[in-house]
């Protein structure tokens, strides 16, 4: 889930603008569009498109991934041409018409499978460029709204952070509930995805009507100046606009050619396809840029260091995390007894405990940090992070457990999967809120939005890695049992104990069920048990490195915590 910084002020001022409630509810709405949207994302691939599921998780994590490349784009043209205002509505009516262009989709597939296709395709580039331009805009509005040094922000932006939280938890909630039907007997209602994307759609464009009804009344600055407007084009002699970062040519050019070089290294020996290979180049390509400008003290390269370690382990959290998307909501569908106080729960809302206890304990996780910060017992932000990449890592070991002893034909309970969201909600609390916290303090001022770019870039590169990763997830017990009605041993297929014949082939091919045992980094994965193991070992190994290495960042952060 997303997370805001919060920043230290201290003035005392009582209440707040109504423009804070306006951006409020416009954030709702797009996170309830944006994840009512991604919990359907791919069950619609695989049971609508005839997906496999490998391919839906490859998809869904180049998707995440690029939603996460396209804001610095859409942050650059609000602070050089549009304004944030512009950009949030120019966003939002993008994303909304993407959405109807995926309600498209949903209600064609079975007429025009071809067609549904593409419009699917072209819906994900769609929401992609909105997302870039509401994303990065609407958050900086927030600290405008107050003069500088007023204590009511720190409040203003835990507001804004539950506004986010809000609305994912109602989009997860009525998107599953009208667009994920699964009958009793099992039978999926595949044509009523449509209405899940009809209604992220529906939220969408209210929240940009309610944002461009009241934009000019209430987002104003404390002197009454519209909030967000286009920038101005004269910059004012030593004011914080006109300090800019000074590159050579000679950097930039190295820059385009490092590009170049990583672009074809991720694509042709590492085998990433072009979206991936884009994102890890586009985060390695701007980390090594900003780390040439000549004008960095030893001070701010170190702090600046900090930033690129700590975002290298953070990739491992997200690509651990975002299973939540593909793999954990495969596993929900196709093994999971979703029964639950007498409630068949919809797989896609599963994930959405996550959501809720977010909403739990946001506040009392910023209480604790207080308490301990008040008697000198707080951990730095590296430690914070590194308790997060172990809850994770618990996480998915009470999974691996769970499934370890069960049969093809047995399923998991869903407490146990709810037991997990848990554990992950309570490692992001650790870990998403302070990165964002520390690179904005660690940042030096005139690359702070850049290397806030870097981090975001890292998220994506977690999101791409978490589609490879949910990519080798083996078959589940309801593809055993699926074979086995049709006359074929598929453990027997899979263990190269047998060779299928040409009909047999046909028809697993046909019921999208795979011959061969998925592997990942050169591992193969034969079963849940192993494949839960993987989402263990890799955020437990980074828990354990980044707390050895954490009293170096200390000495590299420079005083700051």
């Amino acid at each position: 889930m997303d997370t805001i910084n919060i920043a230290e002020t201290p003035t005392p001022t009582k209440g707040h603008p109504k423009g804070l409630y306006v951006l409020f509810t416009t954030e709702m709405w797009e996170r309830f569009n944006f994840y009512g949207m991604r919990a359907l994302l791919t069950l619609f691939l695989v049971n609508a498109l005839a997906f496999q599921e490998k391919d839906a998780s490859i998809i869904y994590g180049g998707f995440l991934g690029l939603c996460y490349l396209t804001p610095m784009l859409g942050g650059y043209i609000a602070d050089r041409y549009l304004g944030n205002r512009n950009c949030i509505l120019l966003g939002g009516v993008t994303m909304g018409i993407g959405q109807l262009l995926l309600f498209f989709s949903a209600s064609t597939f079975d007429a025009n499978f071809s067609l549904s296709k593409i419009a699917m395709y072209v819906a994900l580039g769609v929401i992609i460029v909105g997302n870039g331009f509401f994303k990065p805009n609407i958050s900086s509005m927030v600290g405008q709204l107050y003069p500088k040094g007023d204590s009511r922000l720190d409040a203003a932006f835990t507001i804004f952070y539950m506004g986010i939280n809000v609305g994912a938890f109602i989009g997860m909630t009525i998107c599953p509930m009208v667009g994920d039907v699964v009958l009793d007997n099992g039978t999926r209602i595949v044509t009523a995805f449509k209405w899940g994307f009809l209604s992220a759609s529906i939220a969408m464009f209210l929240g940009s009507i309610i944002f461009y009804i009241l934009k000019n009344k209430y987002i104003v600055s404390p002197e009454g100046k519209p909030v967000g407007a286009k920038p101005s084009t004269v910059k004012v002699a030593d004011s914080e606009e006109a300090v800019q970062a000074g590159f050579t040519n000679t950097s930039k050019i190295g820059a385009i050619v490092a590009f170049i070089v990583l672009l074809c290294f991720f694509r042709f020996i590492v085998d990433q396809n072009w979206i991936y290979a884009a994102i890890y180049s586009s985060g390695l390509t701007l980390a090594g840029f900003i780390i040439t400008d000549q004008s960095l003290s030893k001070v701010e390269r170190d702090r600046i260091l900090v930033i690129y370690i700590l975002g290298f382990f953070v990739i491992f959290f997200w690509a651990c995390f975002e299973q939540a998307g593909s793999s954990l909501t495969f596993i929900a569908d196709n093994q999971t007894d979703r029964h639950l106080f007498g409630f068949n729960i919809p797989p896609s809302l599963i994930q959405n405990a996550n959501s809720l206890f977010i909403m739990i304990f946001a506040f009392p996780f910023s209480w604790l940090w207080l308490s301990l910060q008040k008697r000198n017992r707080e951990p730095i932000s590296p430690v914070k992070q590194s308790i997060g990449l172990l809850l994770l890592a618990v996480g998915f070991l009470i999974i691996a457990f769970q499934v370890k002893s069960l049969g093809h034909s047995e399923k998991l309970a869903v407490a146990w999967l709810i037991l997990m969201y848990l554990f992950h909600t309570l490692g992001e609390l650790c870990l998403s809120p302070i990165g964002l916290s520390l690179v904005s303090k660690l940042a030096p001022h005139r690359f702070s939005s850049l290397l806030m770019g870097v981090w975001f870039l890292a998220n994506a590169a977690g999101y791409a890695l978490a589609g490879t990763l949910g990519a080798s997830i083996p078959p589940t017990g309801d593809k055993y049992v699926a074979a086995q009605e049709a006359g074929i041993n598929l453990q027997a297929v899979l263990d190269k104990t047998i060779t299928p014949t040409t009909e047999q082939l046909a028809k697993l091919q046909q019921m999208r069920i795979p011959t061969e045992y998925p592997a990942f980094a050169g591992f193969t994965i034969h079963n849940l048990y192993e494949f839960f193991l993987v989402f263990v070992i890799l955020p437990g190994v980074a828990a354990v490195l980044l707390f050895l290495i954490s009293g170096t960042l200390k000495k590299m952060m420079h005083g700051i915590r």
